[in-house]
Protein backbone atom coordinates (compact mmCIF):
# COMPACT_ATOMS: atom_id res chain seq x y z
CA UNK A 1 0.00 0.00 0.00
CA UNK A 2 1.07 3.53 -0.70
CA UNK A 3 -0.38 6.45 1.20
CA UNK A 4 -1.58 9.26 -1.08
CA UNK A 5 0.75 11.65 0.74
CA UNK A 6 3.75 9.39 0.04
CA UNK A 7 2.69 9.32 -3.60
CA UNK A 8 2.60 13.12 -3.64
CA UNK A 9 6.05 13.37 -2.13
CA UNK A 10 7.81 10.52 -3.95
CA UNK A 11 5.77 10.22 -7.14
CA UNK A 12 6.38 7.33 -9.51
CA UNK A 13 9.36 6.13 -7.49
CA UNK A 14 6.98 5.06 -4.72
CA UNK A 15 4.87 3.14 -7.23
CA UNK A 16 7.86 1.54 -8.94
CA UNK A 17 9.26 0.30 -5.63
CA UNK A 18 5.99 -1.37 -4.66
CA UNK A 19 5.40 -2.82 -8.12
CA UNK A 20 8.74 -4.66 -7.86
CA UNK A 21 7.09 -6.85 -5.19
CA UNK A 22 3.38 -6.90 -6.05
CA UNK A 23 1.16 -7.16 -9.17
CA UNK A 24 -1.25 -4.61 -7.74
CA UNK A 25 -0.66 -1.72 -5.35
CA UNK A 26 -3.35 0.03 -3.36
CA UNK A 27 -3.30 3.78 -2.85
CA UNK A 28 -4.74 4.79 0.49
CA UNK A 29 -6.45 8.06 1.25
CA UNK A 30 -7.00 8.77 4.94
CA UNK A 31 -6.18 5.16 5.74
CA UNK A 32 -8.63 3.57 3.29
CA UNK A 33 -7.78 2.00 -0.06
CA UNK A 34 -9.26 4.26 -2.72
CA UNK A 35 -7.31 3.33 -5.89
CA UNK A 36 -5.47 0.32 -7.25
CA UNK A 37 -2.54 0.47 -9.63
CA UNK A 38 -1.66 -2.58 -11.68
CA UNK A 39 0.58 -3.49 -14.56
CA UNK A 40 -1.10 -3.07 -17.92
CA UNK A 41 -0.69 -6.79 -18.67
CA UNK A 42 -2.75 -7.64 -15.57
CA UNK A 43 -5.36 -5.03 -16.52
CA UNK A 44 -5.63 -6.49 -20.03
CA UNK A 45 -6.06 -9.96 -18.53
CA UNK A 46 -8.86 -8.77 -16.26
CA UNK A 47 -10.61 -7.02 -19.14
CA UNK A 48 -10.42 -10.26 -21.15
CA UNK A 49 -12.02 -12.19 -18.27
CA UNK A 50 -14.72 -9.53 -18.05
CA UNK A 51 -15.48 -9.80 -21.77
CA UNK A 52 -15.51 -13.62 -21.61
CA UNK A 53 -18.00 -13.45 -18.74
CA UNK A 54 -20.25 -11.05 -20.68
CA UNK A 55 -20.14 -13.36 -23.70
CA UNK A 56 -21.03 -16.39 -21.55
CA UNK A 57 -23.95 -14.45 -20.02
CA UNK A 58 -25.18 -13.42 -23.48
CA UNK A 59 -25.00 -17.02 -24.69
CA UNK A 60 -26.94 -18.16 -21.63
CA UNK A 61 -29.60 -15.49 -22.25
CA UNK A 62 -29.99 -16.68 -25.85
CA UNK A 63 -30.16 -20.32 -24.73
CA UNK A 64 -32.84 -19.49 -22.14
CA UNK A 65 -34.90 -17.39 -24.57
CA UNK A 66 -34.07 -14.07 -22.94
CA UNK A 67 -33.21 -12.35 -26.20
CA UNK A 68 -34.94 -10.53 -29.04
CA UNK A 69 -34.15 -10.75 -32.74
CA UNK A 70 -35.01 -7.45 -34.42
CA UNK A 71 -33.67 -4.88 -36.84
CA UNK A 72 -31.93 -1.74 -35.64
CA UNK A 73 -35.01 0.26 -36.60
CA UNK A 74 -37.31 -2.08 -34.61
CA UNK A 75 -34.93 -1.90 -31.66
CA UNK A 76 -34.95 1.91 -31.61
CA UNK A 77 -38.74 2.02 -31.90
CA UNK A 78 -39.08 -0.45 -29.02
CA UNK A 79 -36.71 1.59 -26.85
CA UNK A 80 -38.59 4.84 -27.52
CA UNK A 81 -41.97 3.23 -26.83
CA UNK A 82 -41.01 1.56 -23.53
Amino acid sequence: MIAANDLKVRGLKAIDEEMEHFDEVGITVRGKVKYVIMKVEKFDELREYELEKALAEAREDIKEGRSVVESAEEHIKRLWND
